[in-house]
């Protein structure tokens, strides 16, 4: 991940200008201020995943970044709003990669393994698990209001993958939104609790592997067409 300005200048060089500035005296273009808050994000987010969402505080993500608080709280208003600005870039990037493994061709029903396994690998990769623990147990106070549901566009790839093996009659025509969600509980959601609460079963691809391969086989079995 990126830095912000992280070396200072040594002493008979003219300081360097503070992120946020073209040097110049002016403002930042819009591609400069689009990647000063890329870098804030990179290390908000592994200060968030490292020390948790308490003891990461605007100030000290200043100081991490040798930039002014005031550079954050123009782009994010409270620590509440750079998390999920993080979670959201996250979820932003996830939905991306996701896009590439389902773009492959070959069979509906191999496409849909491919991305079951991919749905397992994704969901217990650390950065994403410290974020989801965060979210769980330290974001979400008793007085806050329930969020709105969201439509879910990962979920609603998957569902699209789902349809294509309907289509191809490889699993069952059953609603591809429920067999969706099966198919994330029978791959990813065993794991996925196992990261949380900090075991390391998952972490090779060896036993992601192993587990994956009883997990779709008991979903094939349930989901025959």
């Amino acid at each position: 991940m990126s830095r912000l300005s992280r070396s200072p200048s040594p002493s008979n060089s003219p300081a360097a200008p503070k992120p946020g500035r073209t040097g110049k005296g002016g403002r930042p273009s819009k591609a400069r201020e689009s990647a000063i808050s890329d870098e804030i994000l990179d290390l908000a987010c592994e200060m968030f995943a490292s020390q948790g969402y308490a003891a990461t505080s605007v100030e000290r993500l200043a100081i991490a970044c040798r930039v002014g608080k005031d550079t954050i709280y123009r782009r994010f208003p409270s620590k509440r709003a750079l998390f999920d600005a993080a979670v959201e870039r996250l979820r932003v990037r996830v939905l991306k990669r996701l896009e590439c493994v389902t773009a492959d061709g070959g069979p509906a029903i191999d496409r849909l393994r491919h991305t079951a396994r991919w749905f397992l690998a994704v969901n217990v990769e650390p950065e994403l698990v410290a974020l989801r623990r965060i979210a769980c147990s330290e974001v979400v106070l008793p007085n806050d209001a329930p969020a709105p549901v969201q439509p879910d566009p990962i979920m609603e790839r998957l569902v699209d993958v789902v349809r294509q093996a309907q289509a191809a009659g490889a699993i069952a025509d059953v609603e591809p939104g429920f067999l969706a969600a099966q198919l994330i509980h029978a791959v990813a959601s065993g794991p996925s609790n196992e990261a949380m609460v900090g075991r390391q079963t998952y972490v090779t691809a060896a036993a992601q592997d192993a587990y994956f391969e009883k997990a779709w086989s008991l979903f094939l079995k349930g989901a025959a067409s």
